[in-house]
């Protein structure tokens, strides 16, 4: 019985082992099966292979995705890593290009007080990073130029490390919204960088190389020496160290001088010049003060000593007329008198360039009130030029002068301001020139002739706002950050806000051509106040983009008289407050104002935003968020009724209220303690 049932049993258990081994075989497909944060996964494991050396973490490739986000200092939200804290896990390989740059939801990384070496890799793929520590590793080589991309990044931590290099400017212009920045403990070299950020609470550049002035900005003053110490080579107000004798630009060149006189009030010494120092001019203006007294000196004796021999001369000639010898014969006087003429005519010209020296110094060139008379007017025009750029109302050169300073010159159009008079012209420029505010580029001089007018300003090496926006033959344009268009566009509205309260002035011709970038990467206006004094070109007649910036009540056409104009048609405040409207749509879009479309408002913020669809950093609602509130603000400005428009302090409130939003969002969660600790 038992072998007939035989086959029947054996066949049974064939089949059965063979299912047992096909459902065996397929468990493991279930288990590695795809999902959102297979990515995740795949970095962090790419990470421990380079940087766990020995096997400390506790992770490997048999972890599945809910065992991972379980894990000691790992967070996850849908299925994605927010938080990554691996402190004091004795890591001692490199962080490795590539691995945890991926995690592109990444808010908080720490790897700090580990063994870590190598360079910093590129982070840019972190874009949503807001908190990163790195500090007590042993990182080589310079900061990474990624981490000027990170424009949400508020925590900064490169401390006790071994990187070198100097700090970049993108400490400035990239990480604006810093909260927290400790660089010290390192090797790093050359000057600190002007830092202007008004969030940054926390910073720290002691125990490097550092060298030159500290710079004395707002947001520098909050902090003490310590802040920069164990760094020999750095002086300044800030750490209480007088800088070397021989740094201030046209300052005095041996400690054993005697002091600069007591200035009044409001002047301006000679340490405040705003221009741009290639060398140091070495004693020049010591020696050229001295060269002209000596030459006065050596003139006023060859004066008297040619009196002197024309009176001896004179009462030779009288007891001798009545001799006719060959040597006092008319030809013979006629020749020495030719020579004495001559003397004469030489020495008249050499008295008259020494004459018109002086008289360039006091007063051909007009300095404004408070200003140090460092150039005259002949030096000005024998300084080598540059043409920058051709504007409605002149012409802008740069010019470098032979003390090595450079300025920027604008000749104004005497056809534009033929109608107005000298003392019109100067009593203006008097006023204007007592503008000093960090969002203005300050006039320092002005010169008017027949035919001529000359203003002088201090020269922006960083370019315009345009060229910014829209690039140059040499850079390519990229979209700027929604962080980026508000600092911009607040440090404006501060500009305008300032010349329309406190000086009852107008700008009159706002654009972004007129925006130049400050030595910090501050925005700063000029071409101020100037439109008062011109005619007008007829809308018509003026390039799109310029007469797109101009409010309806002040646009004029061909058929309108200059009179009318004059009566009617004058730039108000409230046209101010519509160019800036037209400048703020210009910088988020990055499109110039004659292909700005009229539309409803809601019809505007739609058009807005889908001309920064290719803008990833613009992709989570954060940023959609800011940016629709910038478009509101431009779109209250851009009212075609001057009387619905907001003025110039009401635009800069919406403005600070949007990036104290901002800053609370960010500082709530700072002060989460899930930021660095990772515990939930």
């Amino acid at each position: 019985m038992l072998k007939k049932w035989q086959p029947l049993l054996l066949s049974t258990i064939v089949l059965l082992s063979l299912c047992a081994s096909t459902v065996s075989s397929s468990r493991p497909a279930l288990t590695q099966s795809p999902s959102v944060s297979d990515d995740d996964v795949v970095a962090l494991l790419a990470f421990k292979s380079k940087a766990d050396l020995h096997n400390a973490l506790p992770f490997s490739s048999n972890t599945t995705t809910l065992q991972l986000c379980r894990s000691t200092g790992v967070q996850c939200a849908k299925s994605k890593i927010v938080r990554l804290i691996i402190q004091s896990q004795n890591l001692g390989g490199i962080l490795a290009p590539n691995t945890l740059t991926r995690l592109d939801q990444l808010r908080v990384l720490s790897l700090q007080n580990n063994s870590l070496t190598g360079p910093i890799p590129d982070l840019s793929g972190l874009t949503n990073l807001k908190t990163l520590f790195l500090d007590r590793n042993s990182f080589v080589g310079s900061l990474p130029p990624s981490l000027s991309s990170l424009h949400r990044l508020r925590t900064l931590d490169l401390s006790f490390n071994n990187l070198t290099g100097p700090l970049p400017a993108f400490l400035i212009t990239g990480l604006d919204r810093l909260y927290y920045l400790r660089l010290d403990w390192n090797r790093f070299t050359g000057p600190v960088p002007a830092l202007n950020q008004s969030s940054l609470r926390t910073f720290n550049v002691s125990g490097n190389n550092l060298t030159g002035v500290i710079p004395v900005t707002p947001t520098l003053l909050r902090f003490g020496p310590t802040a920069f110490s164990w760094n020999p080579g750095l002086c300044g107000e800030l750490v209480n160290k007088e800088c070397h004798p021989a740094a201030p630009f046209f300052g005095p060149t041996q400690a054993h001088e005697a002091p600069p006189p007591t200035r009044a009030l409001g002047q301006s010494t000679a340490q405040e010049v705003q221009g741009v120092e290639l060398t140091q001019p070495s004693r020049k203006r010591h020696r050229r003060i001295a060269v002209i007294i000596g030459f006065s000196s050596g003139v006023f004796v060859l004066i008297c000593s040619l009196l002197f021999f024309v009176m001896a001369l004179k009462k030779q000639r009288k007891p001798q007329t009545h001799r006719k010898t060959d040597i006092a014969s008319p030809a013979g006087s006629d020749a020495h008198a030719a020579v004495v003429v001559q003397l004469e005519e030489e020495l008249e010209q050499k008295v008259k360039r020494v004459q018109g020296i002086q008289v360039v110094k006091s007063g051909s060139l007009m300095f404004c009130a408070g200003e140090s008379q460092l150039y005259s007017l002949d030096q000005l025009m024998r300084a080598s030029a540059e043409l920058l750029g051709k504007g409605t109302i002149g012409t802008t050169y740069k010019a470098v002068l032979d003390n090595r300073l450079i300025v920027s010159v604008k000749r104004l159009d005497a056809g534009k301001l033929g109608g107005t008079s000298r003392e019109v012209f100067e009593r203006h420029m008097e006023a204007v020139g007592g503008l000093r505010h960090p969002n203005l580029v300050p006039l320092r001089a002005y010169f008017q002739a027949k035919d001529e007018r000359l203003l002088v300003y201090d020269y922006q090496p960083n370019g315009s706002l345009f060229s910014l926006i829209h690039g140059t033959k040499s850079t390519r344009a990229k979209p700027l950050h929604w962080t980026s268009c508000l600092k911009i566009a607040e440090d404006v509205a501060q500009g305008l806000s300032y010349i329309h309260q406190a000086w009852r002035l107008v700008h009159g011709n706002l654009k972004s051509s007129n925006v130049l970038l400050g030595p910090d990467f501050e925005a700063c206006l000029t071409d101020y106040c100037l439109s008062v004094l011109a005619t007008t070109t007829p809308t018509s007649e003026e390039e799109p983009d310029s007469a797109a910036y101009k409010a309806p009540e002040i646009r004029i056409n061909s058929l309108n008289n200059h009179d009318d104009y004059q009566q009617k048609h004058q730039p108000t405040s409230k046209s101010d407050v519509y160019a800036f409207g037209i400048l703020l749509v210009e910088l988020i879009t990055g499109k110039p104002p004659s292909h700005h479309l009229v539309l409803a408002p809601a019809d505007m913020v739609e058009w807005v935003m889908s001309m920064r669809e290719d803008d990833q950093h613009d992709q989570d609602g954060e940023g959609n968020s800011r940016m629709g509130m910038l478009v509101e603000v431009a779109i209250a400005c851009g009212s075609t009724s001057p009387e619905q428009r907001p003025t110039m302090w009401q635009v800069l409130k919406m403005l600070q209220e949007i990036k104290e939003s901002a800053s609370m969002e960010d500082d709530n969660e700072l002060m989460d303690p899930q930021i660095v600790t990772g515990v939930p």
